[in-house]
């Protein structure tokens, strides 16, 4: 026959308990959200993948007028494009699997730490609602719409403060035909005061 467990003992071990079952629960729930929100994580993946080659891309545009021939340059940009895409294929697939590996470890302490049951429950109904579902799949309707009327609102001031950075950049680095230019136009052009301090000295002689 076992002997009764103190009561000290026994309430430790119900504590304990509790807490094992409040850790499964959360746990579940945890992956439930971290299940419905797999697009997401997904697509966060697939951008830290395409951005080094959006990167390169964008270098890559402004070193060909320099360095391409102007008959050549469409080509020779085609390609380069197609090896970002060959890039892109290869490698997000890779970074998007490890993102969805790595999210329990890295998204599931957080959500653990700072949500209640409650509260994870409350998350999880608003991810399966029809509303918020729709509302996500018209995210890009609504990005889009916003940020077309955007750059044509603000497309002429945007372009004069553009304007004024790239030409003091320019002056900066000294590399621009046409910072070039004005050197050559300042060292060439006529310096009234030398020239005018000459009868100075004459007449003063």
């Amino acid at each position: 026959m076992h002997k009764p467990y103190p009561p000290l003992l026994l309430s430790l071990l119900l504590v304990t308990g509790t807490a094992f079952a409040q850790g499964g629960a959360k746990d579940e729930l945890i992956g439930k959200i971290l299940t419905l929100q797999k697009p997401a994580i997904e697509s966060l993946a697939q951008s830290l993948a395409e951005q080094p080659a959006a990167q390169l891309l964008e270098q890559a545009g402004a070193a060909l007028p320099g360095r391409v021939p102007a008959e050549r340059r469409e080509a020779v940009a085609r390609d380069i494009r197609a090896d970002a895409r060959t890039y892109a294929e290869e490698v997000a697939p890779i970074v998007r699997e490890k993102a969805v590996q790595l999210a329990p470890s890295t998204v599931g302490p957080i959500l653990r730490e700072k949500f209640t049951e409650d509260e994870l429950r409350q998350i999880i109904a608003v991810l399966e609602s029809s509303a918020w579902s729709k509302f996500e799949q018209l995210g890009g309707d609504m990005q889009k719409a916003l940020g077309e009327k955007l750059v044509a609102e603000t497309r002429p001031a945007v372009q004069a403060k553009l304007a004024v950075l790239e030409q003091s950049v320019s002056r900066r680095l000294g590399i621009t035909p046409a910072a070039a230019d004005n050197k050559a136009s300042a060292a060439s052009a006529p310096k009234p005061a030398a020239r005018a301090s000459a009868p100075a000295k004459a007449a003063s002689r």
